[in-house]
């Protein structure tokens, strides 16, 4: 690896460091001798994933946000090699929510000319469908719910009943969902791991899964896992007020989403709280 790297970017390297990245993937930090640290994706193994689509979605988001993202400097289809960013092992404080909901509000308040992106992109290792639509609900209902849910029926990782119960559900999203003031462009992927913080501040978000949505299912990811709580929400809502009924309901609803990848990735584990979420409905 240390050849590899110093015959694509001309420049010696003075150490190598391995780090977690997951999904089939070896991670490295890089001290280079002019002085920059990078980060170091290279794909092994059974890993498929083309490195390049995770290039081109930071690209994205250096390009049209304020967000900030690692810069890349090369990406090859088994190789993405960007900024390093610092931490300094900080937890996600209050301050540091407020901060995070002032640059996901920036985000989330450019309008786009549609839902979808201008080609596919991923969510992990897993396909993310993009076509380009004028209305949210459909989107969502066809190409993330309904495409994901299928998805792993086929493969054997939910139950063909809980798929029917998740279909019946999609005929009913009118009911529970709204359609957004406007397509936003969307992190996508926005969770603990992905945020990467320094002195009480976000230092980079990481690992995007990009298209143009509406800002509620971002926000739903991100208490997921707990990521981020009151102090982000209520200094989200007072630069884009959300309308009734978000964390009472429609929150649930969007989880299923980033649930149903999970249990793509990670098994039967995460079918519960689609259960749970389906019969809150009465499904």
């Amino acid at each position: 690896m240390k050849d590899r790297l110093e015959a694509a970017l001309g420049v010696g390297v003075t150490s190598l460091a391995s780090m977690p990245v997951g999904f089939g993937l070896a991670g490295f930090k890089a001290d280079l001798a002019d002085g920059r640290k990078v980060a170091v994706k290279a794909r092994q193994g059974t890993a498929r994933a083309d490195l390049r689509l995770e290039a081109y979605m930071l690209g994205e988001l250096a390009r049209h946000s304020t967000l900030p993202v690692p810069a890349v400097h090369l990406s090859e289809p088994d190789l993405l090699v960007m900024d390093f960013i610092e931490t300094d092992g900080g937890g996600i404080t209050p301050q540091v929510e407020r901060h995070a909901a002032e640059l996901i509000a920036a985000l989330h308040a450019v309008p786009r000319p549609f839902f979808g992106y201008a080609r596919d992109t991923l969510i992990g290792p897993l396909p993310q469908p993009n076509p380009q639509m004028d209305r949210w609900i459909p989107f969502f209902r066809d190409h993330r719910l309904l495409a994901m849910a299928r998805t792993a029926e086929a493969e054997g990782r939910l139950p063909a009943k809980l798929l029917m119960r998740l279909e019946r559900l999609a005929g009913r999203l009118d009911t529970y969902l709204t359609e957004p003031r406007h397509p936003s462009l969307l992190h996508g992927d926005v969770w603990t791991g992905n945020v990467l913080v320094r002195r009480q501040r976000i230092a980079g978000f990481v690992d995007p899964a990009i298209y143009c949505g509406h800002p509620e299912i971002e926000l739903a990811f991100t208490t997921m896992f707990g990521t981020f709580g009151p102090a982000f929400f209520e200094a989200y809502e007072a630069l884009l007020p959300l309308e009734p009924g978000f964390h009472e309901l429609r929150s649930a609803l969007y989880k299923l989403y980033p649930t149903l990848v999970h249990v793509q990735l990670f098994g039967s584990a995460y079918l519960p709280p689609i259960e749970r979420t389906l019969a809150g409905v009465g499904l």
